[in-house]
């Protein structure tokens, strides 16, 4: 069933759009079948500010999507950012009536339930509610339940928060370009799925994902996920600077970024020099690449100190023995994980999505650039597989249900019968 089951990812970010459909193989792989990229134009730091522009961006990605394919989208799982976003920490408890039955998935969703009752500050809502380690009957850090008896189930959760605007517009993006929104996810959380092993997360690692207009932190220790941030500078801030600096246009600042921008100015020469064409008849312009390179660094050293104060405010920094894994479009700037190491003291990789993917892809999707989409992808398969277990579960309750109140009807009939041929 699931080889036929096919997921669409939608990652709306501030520089682009990107769309991907995939498909589980009979190795549990996921192949990408299609491709949609487009410029986000409505977009301002991980937020839709003009949903008219952000539709027609969205139609663009889904229609190359669509055509590299071969199928018609209808639903879409969406990821989630922006400043807005915030996360902590609460305990819930649930008192059972039976020591005889064991705890089971009802138990645990209805304590995920509760969760999301919770009162939230206005114009604030639970976007997800992620189970940390749960406590049976006072024995603590059991981290499945499932199948244990106890009378009082308790958990410690970690709640993420976003404002109920922000989500209204993404659905309201997704509706008016005719699609159905499948689940809102936030994005560290789709980006760690792409690039982060179970190892790495049991180990205790950081991800950080660069992009253009946030930088998205989520950071695993035990397996679990005990902090997420999200910074409201990305790629573009760099882009500016570099425009501002070197008095030179957006456009090229960006493809001077891209093509030679480094994040540590001493690995570059004194005497190396690019030219950028001049506005009509004027002299073009020289530019050193050592100068680009401390542009470049000077704003990228800030973002660092940001993330490492969210590292240290976590309180996890010690247990951290995976280090940094840096992913998104921003980790394809040219030494950018030796500026991490000599900043933060911690082993740093950049984080490529093909830790699930299989291998007949194309390379261009292996790109840090697509790690949340592909994140989305993943995430959008783990939950069909829950449905398709809780569907599983549901049927063989209601056939012995369905046998008893059959029973009791036969019964009743033949009361009925019997009494009439008396």
């Amino acid at each position: 069933m699931n080889e036929e089951k096919i997921v669409c990812g939608l990652d709306i970010g501030t520089t682009k759009i990107a769309c991907l459909v995939g498909r589980k193989n009979e190795h549990g792989k996921i192949e990408i079948l299609g491709v949609g990229k487009s410029d986000s134009i409505g977009v301002t730091r991980g937020v839709v500010s003009n949903i008219e522009k952000t539709e027609s961006s969205i139609k663009l990605a889904i229609e190359e999507a669509e055509e590299k394919a071969g199928v018609e989208i209808e639903e879409v799982i969406v990821g989630i950012a922006g400043q807005h976003i915030k996360s902590l920490q609460h305990r819930g408890i649930r008192t059972r009536s039976s020591l005889e039955d064991e705890i089971g998935q009802h138990d645990i969703d209805a304590l995920v339930e509760d969760m999301f009752k919770l009162v939230m500050l206005p114009g604030e809502e639970i976007i997800h509610v992620l189970p940390q380690e749960y406590i049976v009957d006072n024995e603590q850090g059991i981290k499945d339940p499932i199948g244990m008896a106890g009378i009082r189930l308790e958990a410690n959760f970690h709640i993420i928060t976003g404002q109920i605007a922000a989500a209204k517009n993404i659905n309201r993006c997704v509706h008016k370009a005719g699609l159905e929104v499948g689940e809102l996810i936030l994005e560290p959380l789709a980006s760690s799925e792409a690039v982060l092993s179970e190892e790495e997360k049991e180990a205790g690692v950081v991800l950080v994902d660069i992009g253009g207009g946030t930088t998205d932190i989520a950071i695993f220790q035990d397996g679990i996920i005990r902090h997420t941030a999200v910074i409201p500078f990305g790629g573009n801030v760099i882009t500016e600077d570099i425009k501002s600096g070197c008095t030179i246009m957006k456009n090229q600042a960006e493809l001077l970024k891209v093509r030679f921008g480094s994040a540590v100015a001493e690995e570059n020469q004194e005497n190396e020099i690019v030219c950028i064409p001049g506005l009509r008849g004027r002299e073009p312009k020289e530019i050193s690449i050592k100068n680009l390179a401390s542009i470049v660094q000077a704003r990228m050293e800030e973002i660092i100190e940001h993330i490492y104060y969210e590292i240290k405010n976590s309180g996890f920094q010690e247990q951290l023995i995976a280090g940094i894994v840096v992913t998104g479009g921003g980790s394809q700037l040219k030494h950018i994980s030796q500026l991490f190491q000599y900043m933060t003291g911690m082993d740093t990789r950049i984080g490529y999505p093909n830790e699930h993917l299989a291998g007949n892809n194309v390379e261009a999707i292996t790109s840090p650039l697509y790690s949340t989409g592909i994140g989305l992808v993943i995430k959008g398969f783990q939950m069909e597989e829950k449905m398709q277990a809780a569907h599983e579960n549901i049927p063989r309750q209601s056939k012995r249900e369905k046998g008893k109140w059959f029973a009791s009807v036969l019964d009743k009939t033949k009361e009925l019968f019997e009494d009439d041929i008396e």
